[in-house]
């Protein structure tokens, strides 16, 4: 198995409205850190997994959309609690979206939160 990672940071404001998440509950900032990793069995005719420039770029449109944006108002997390987790899960499955021709990539994306906690998504069986 091969696979290709790539990086980027977005910057996020979102609260947790649940007694759950103590001081989380009220609308707060957040900076993630997120890697992008693309894998396949066999490289490809070019001998790569992916072209890197081509995943960054996947990477930042699927980023783009939550940059500098307050997800409790955000259209695609309305009536969920935009958690770390949820946020992988958008990012994973825009990736996905994006790679809908290449099913035979696989795609998990890691979110660090702080440099103590990161959360993983593997975007389920794309073949």
């Amino acid at each position: 198995m091969f696979s290709l990672t790539v990086n980027d940071y977005v910057m996020i404001a979102h609260s947790l409205p649940n007694e759950f998440f103590g001081p989380a509950q009220q609308l707060h900032g957040a900076t993630l850190t997120v890697e992008a990793t693309f894998t396949r069995a066999a490289l490809d005719e070019h001998s790569v997994v992916l072209d890197i420039g081509h995943a960054t770029q996947l990477l930042d449109d699927a980023l783009a959309p939550l940059r500098y944006a307050d997800l409790d108002s955000h259209p695609d997390f309305a009536g969920r609690l935009s958690t770390t987790e949820v946020i992988a899960q958008y990012i994973g499955d825009a990736l996905a979206a994006s790679l809908a021709e290449q099913p035979y990539i696989g795609i998990s994306v890691t979110l660090h939160e702080n440099p103590r906690a990161r959360v993983s998504y593997t975007v389920a069986d794309r073949g």
